[in-house]
């Protein structure tokens, strides 16, 4: 199962549902964004060779987006700061250093269901520029390691830390021990006070993705063109949205990519009352279903973009659940043990 920990300044007594409660959510989501600013963005693109992706094999990303470097003063009432990232590429690996400051407008943070202020990070990562596809999954978010970074420097971390126990009348938002994790996007129960970019901040200033980059994406301005939008963990790339509809052939139909989990038909007997808590509020209502979306449990596939013709494994932002990938399928590199060297 997946899990991840935000560990946000909310109260861990109990959370009785209510009305307002229910509706909390949809006013997380709506909160006001101010405008942003940008002073410069400098990207280099260019296309990797032909390469075999298959299972145990190793793709290059050598080549493609080496250059990409941003500085930005995001005049947000909520940031008023300037974001900076760069990628560079060595000779093996692909290297981040950046300040989570993010690059475009975003809601209002602090706020009512999110009590934390957006500060300056020190973020750094490394990549593999041949990233080899592995038979099996690994689970990355929260205490498990970064999943992955967009392009501007922010993180990729779909689940969060909330939780509640099998009865359903003690949950935080705030603690992931209970039972069933609550999920941050595309439930009515509880608010994470997240933003139009679906997005909100951690308690020590570190604002990342629990969902599509929009405000990111809407900058790059490809509309529904394949858009590569960040970096995996294993070092495959990652698209938002948008692919072909044919995944070998660039000349099929752009279309937007659907992901492959369903909810439940049946769900455990343990579960507090979905009378209460709709199905969809809880990680575990959602099971991956083969061949029921385009995407593979780790909301991604094997095919050709724009940047890599000869085909590459590659991740998609969805507007359907898991919205962001909770694991990753490429051999993922750790230190002593531990996970990835990426913060």
């Amino acid at each position: 199962m997946y899990s991840s920990s935000k560990f946000m300044k909310h109260s861990k007594q109990s959370i009785k549902p209510t009305c307002a409660l229910a509706l909390a959510l949809l006013a997380g989501i709506a909160v006001s964004a101010c405008g942003g600013g940008s002073d410069s963005t400098t990207t280099t693109t260019t296309t990797a060779p032909t390469v075999s992706n298959g299972t145990g094999t190793s793709s290059s990303t050598a080549g493609v987006l080496c250059n990409y470097s941003a500085s930005a003063y995001n005049a947000s009432a909520s940031v008023q700061a300037t974001s900076t990232s760069a990628w560079t590429c060595g000779t093996t690996s692909r290297v981040l250093a950046a300040n989570g400051i993010p690059d475009h407008s975003v809601g209002t943070f602090p706020n009512p269901d999110n009590p934390n202020t957006i500060t300056s990070q020190s973020v750094t990562g490394e990549f593999t520029l041949a990233p080899v596809a592995s038979a099996t999954a690994t689970t990355l978010g929260g205490p498990a390691g970064v999943i992955g970074f967009v392009l501007n420097g922010i993180k990729i971390d779909a689940g969060t830390g909330g939780s509640c126990d099998n009865t359903g009348t003690i949950c935080s938002l705030g603690d992931p021990s209970g039972a069933w994790s609550i999920e941050a996007l595309g439930q009515k129960s509880f608010s994470f006070g997240t933003d139009n970019n679906n997005a909100h901040v951690q308690p020590g200033g570190a604002y990342h993705y629990h969902g599509m980059p929009e405000g990111f994406i809407t900058q790059l301005g490809k509309g529904s063109a394949m858009t590569l939008v960040g970096w995996a963990a294993d070092g495959f790339p990652i698209y938002a949205r948008y692919g072909y509809a044919v995944a070998t052939d660039a000349t099929s139909a752009i279309k937007v990519m659907k992901g492959s989990y369903q909810l439940k038909s049946s769900v455990s007997a343990t579960r507090p009352s979905a009378t209460t808590y709709a199905l969809g509020t809880f990680m575990q209502d959602w099971e991956y279903v083969a061949g029921s979306g385009d995407l593979d449990e780790c909301n991604g596939r094997t095919g050709v973009t724009p940047e890599f013709p000869g085909g590459i494994y590659h991740y998609y932002g969805t507007d359907t659940y898991p919205y962001l990938q909770r694991c990753v399928k490429g051999v993922v590199a750790t230190t002593a043990g531990g996970p990835p060297p990426v913060r």
